[in-house]
C-alpha cells in the first residue's frame, strides 16, 4: 500500500486595499483664517481710507470739498492748481514752514537716535552703581505723556529765554525714553561681548569702540529710532504751538492750522480757496516722510532677523 502524505496548505492573507491617506494641508491652508483675514482688511482700510480721502480731497476746490462725494474726483479736478496756490499763498510761506519742519524733524531725529543708543548701549554693556534703578525711570518716563510735561518745559525754557526760538523745539525733541529701551533691547543680543572685549584687547578705547564698532552694528535699531522720532517731530503740533510765536518760526503742522483759522474766521488773507489749500498742504506734507522711509527701509528691514540666530 502506498501512504499518501498530506500536504500542508499555507493560507495566505489577503491584502486589503489601502486606505487613501488624509491629503496633507500646506502651510498656506493651514493658516488661513476667515476672521484674521476680515482682521486685517479692516485694519487696512482704517489706515488708507484717511489717505486716499486726502488724496482725492486735495484735488477739489473748497466748494466741491462740501458738495462733492468725499471719497471720489468732483468733475473739475484741479490738484496741480491746489498745488501751485499753496507755495504762492502768503508770498510762499508754506515753504517757509516746510524748511523750518525739515530742519527741526531732521536735527531732533539724528541727535535722539545717537543719544539713544549711546545710552542703550551703556545700559546693555556696562554695569555700575544704580543701573536698574535708572533704567526703572527710564521704563517709568515711557509711561508719561508728553502733553503733561508741555507747561513745565515751557516755564523752564521761558528762565533760560529759548522760548519762541528753534531750540524750544529740538531739545525737547532729543529725548526718547521708548528710543533709549529699544536701543538697550537691541544692543544686548546686537552687540557681541566677544567683539568688544578683542577691541579693549587690542587697546581701543571706550569711544572708539561705541562708534567704530558698536554704532555700526546698531545701526538697524538707530533707524529705527530715527524713523520714529522724524515722524513725531514732523507731527508735533501742541509742543510748536506753545513755545512758538513768530509765524516764521512755524513748522508746517501750526502753519496749516493757522490758514484753518483764517479759513473759519475769515481773517486777514484767507481766501475763498483756504480750505482746499489746507488739504493740499497737508497731502504735500506727508510726502517727505514717505521719501524718508523708502530710503531708510533696507536699512530697517536688514535688522528684523537680529538676535534669531545664537551664536
Amino acid at each position: 500500500m502506498t501512504a499518501t502524505t498530506p500536504t500542508a496548505t499555507t493560507a495566505v492573507p489577503t491584502a486589503e486595499p489601502p486606505s487613501a491617506a488624509p491629503p496633507r494641508r500646506g502651510p498656506a491652508s493651514r493658516r488661513r483664517s476667515t476672521p484674521l483675514t476680515i482682521a486685517m482688511l479692516a485694519a487696512l482700510a482704517y489706515f488708507l481710507l484717511p489717505l486716499f480721502w486726502l488724496l482725492i480731497a486735495s484735488t477739489k476746490s473748497t466748494q466741491d470739498l462740501f458738495d462733492s462725494f468725499g471719497l471720489w474726483f468732483s468733475q473739475a479736478p484741479q490738484l496741480l492748481t491746489n498745488v501751485r496756490e499753496t507755495f504762492a499763498q502768503d508770498d510762499g510761506v508754506y515753504v517757509h514752514w516746510l524748511l523750518n519742519t525739515v530742519v527741526y524733524a531732521g536735527v531732533s531725529a539724528v541727535g535722539a537716535a545717537l543719544l539713544a543708543a549711546a545710552g542703550g548701549y551703556g545700559f546693555a554693556k556696562f554695569r555700575f552703581r544704580g543701573d536698574r534703578t535708572a533704567f526703572s525711570l527710564v521704563l517709568g518716563a515711557v509711561m508719561v505723556p508728553t502733553t503733561a510735561l508741555a507747561i513745565p518745559t515751557y516755564l523752564l525754557f521761558a528762565k533760560a529765554s529759548l522760548v519762541n526760538t528753534p531750540w524750544a523745539v529740538i531739545l525737547p525733541s532729543l529725548v526718547n525714553p521708548f528710543g533709549l529701551y529699544l536701543m538697550r533691547v537691541y544692543a544686548q543680543d546686537a552687540v557681541p561681548d566677544s567683539v568688544l572685549e578683542a577691541a579693549r584687547i587690542d587697546g581701543a578705547g571706550e569711544a572708539r569702540i561705541f562708534f567704530r564698532i558698536a554704532l555700526r552694528l546698531l545701526a538697524p535699531g538707530l533707524v529705527t529710532v530715527l524713523l520714529f522720532t522724524l515722524v513725531a517731530t514732523w507731527n508735533n503740533y501742541f509742543l510748536p504751538l506753545i513755545m512758538l510765536n513768530d509765524p516764521d518760526l512755524y513748522p508746517v503742522t501750526v502753519g496749516l492750522s493757522s490758514w484753518a483759522a483764517q479759513a473759519q474766521n475769515g481773517g486777514a488773507g484767507a481766501s475763498s480757496d483756504m480750505l482746499a489749500l489746507v488739504v493740499t498742504g497737508s497731502l504735500l506734507s506727508i510726502v517727505p516722510l514717505v521719501v524718508a522711509f523708502l530710503l531708510l527701509q533696507r536699512y530697517w528691514q536688514s535688522g528684523l532677523a537680529a538676535g534669531g540666530v545664537k551664536q
